[in-house]
């Protein structure tokens, strides 16, 4: 993977908007995009579209909500009673990821607000109980996030169907190339630091910052710093410093 432009550090966050774990892992995502040298790329990777769309069911409800209850104890994260008694109990609602990752594309054309547009996306969902598969509440997340009515028309009509699905495909061909195993999957990318033109990139098991914001905000400056270094011509340092081998590169953790 070549370096050319690229940040000294990138956080790809591979995720789906209707992903449970995603919405439990949105407080760490947030505290990313604050670390000095770092940059958050997200690709969306389509998890209920195609034939996996689907819709509200008494099994799906009793599937996610232990689930949902788990992760608002391991994180502190909102769930609304309007969610748990309202969305999960309307029989026939649709969970079709494709329209909130257009909305996604939408507002990252519009100005870079990809992420935030994903922020508003579940809290409407999760905390408000709405339905965000339907393309007139997307339209008034957009409103929320600052977005011009028409404009966002314009760009989510642009980005329906095929820029959409080439964005799921790509999406996915990121997940199979960190060997993540579903969503959300994290890896950071950075300077090779034995093949200075190439990159490294090396997935992260996310599992024990869950709930632990400040823990991961100091990990995640501590490898910028490092890969700062080796930016710097520092010798052994960067966060994969000798541990490169032929599936990727590790990373210390704490």
């Amino acid at each position: 993977m070549s370096n050319t432009a690229l940040p000294p550090l990138v956080l790809h966050y591979i995720f789906d908007p209707l992903c449970g774990w995603c919405y439990a892992a949105a407080p760490l995502v947030k505290a990313a995009r604050g670390v000095p040298g770092l940059t958050v790329q997200w690709h969306a990777g389509g998890m209920l579209t195609g034939s996996h769309r689907r819709t509200i069911t008494p099994d799906w409800r009793d599937h996610v909500i232990a689930s949902d209850r788990r992760i608002a104890e391991m994180t502190g994260q909102p769930f609304g009673q309007a969610y748990f008694d309202g969305l999960l109990g309307d029989i026939g609602a649709p969970l079709d990821s494709e329209p909130p990752t257009t909305a996604l594309l939408a507002a990252e054309e519009l100005g870079g607000k990809g992420l935030e547009m994903l922020s508003r996306e579940q809290q409407a969902h999760y905390v408000e109980g709405r339905r965000i598969s339907e393309p007139a509440v997307l339209r008034e997340l957009a409103a929320d996030i600052g977005l011009d009515a028409a404009a966002y028309d314009a760009a989510y009509a642009r980005m329906t169907g095929a820029a959409t699905q080439k964005h799921i495909a790509e999406s996915r061909q990121w997940l199979g190339m960190v060997q993540g195993q579903g969503f959300p999957t994290l890896a950071l990318e950075f300077d090779h630091p034995e093949q200075r033109d190439q990159r490294a990139v090396q997935r992260i098991d996310i599992g024990p910052w869950l709930g632990d914001v400040p823990g991961w905000t100091a990990q995640l400056a501590e490898w910028a710093r490092q890969v700062g270094e080796l930016g710097n011509g520092a010798e052994g340092q960067g966060p994969d410093a000798g541990a490169c081998g032929p599936d990727g590169c590790e990373l210390p953790q704490r």
